[in-house]
């Protein structure tokens, strides 16, 4: 089962989807995809460290989360734009390619067994993008945001700390 979180920068994403996590298992996954970049980023990330304690398993996957020991687990993974970020680096910017490397991931969480909480961005409600690189990924991370919701039970969007439920169906 994938439960889709999404929203702005600092919408309360993360609070969420763990908040959620603990309260399906005491013992919870947390996946993060994201490559430390710069100093900068590797406060962002210890800060999001900090904010679990010893009953969480701690993976750290920049592109294969499908292949992990997942199954059957309750598992956050955070976050897509940092994961479709990975994927546009090594496919040299390849809109096509990336988001064929990001469906099969999704595709196989989505045989798999257990409850993936998938954390996202909605970058393209902002500003747009200035350069030509920048619109790309844009478009990338929308369609990809598009793929995992339809595969999701349910959708989240999160404003200002408050989740709202977009999309629920517990038929599967």
């Amino acid at each position: 089962m994938i439960t889709f979180v999404t929203g702005g920068a600092r919408s309360g994403k993360s609070s969420y989807a763990q908040q959620m996590a603990l309260s399906l298992s005491d013992n919870p996954v947390y996946v993060a995809t994201a490559k430390v970049w710069d100093d900068d980023f590797e406060m962002r990330v210890k800060r999001h460290q900090n904010e679990r304690d010893e009953r969480w398993t701690n993976y750290e996957e920049q592109r294969n989360v499908g292949q992990l020991p997942i199954q059957n687990k309750v598992c956050v993974i955070d976050c897509v734009t940092l994961w479709l970020t990975n994927f546009f680096i090594d496919c040299k910017n390849d809109i096509g390619a990336s988001l064929i490397l990001f469906k099969e991931q999704i595709n196989a969480l989505d045989k798999m067994p257990g409850t993936f909480i998938i954390i996202s961005n909605e970058i393209g409600m902002g500003v747009h993008a200035e350069t030509e690189v920048g619109r790309k990924f844009t478009d990338l991370q929308g369609w990809a945001n598009q793929y995992a919701a339809a595969k999701a039970t349910k959708v989240i969007l999160m404003v200002s700390g408050i989740p709202l439920t977009i999309k629920e169906n517990n038929n599967g």
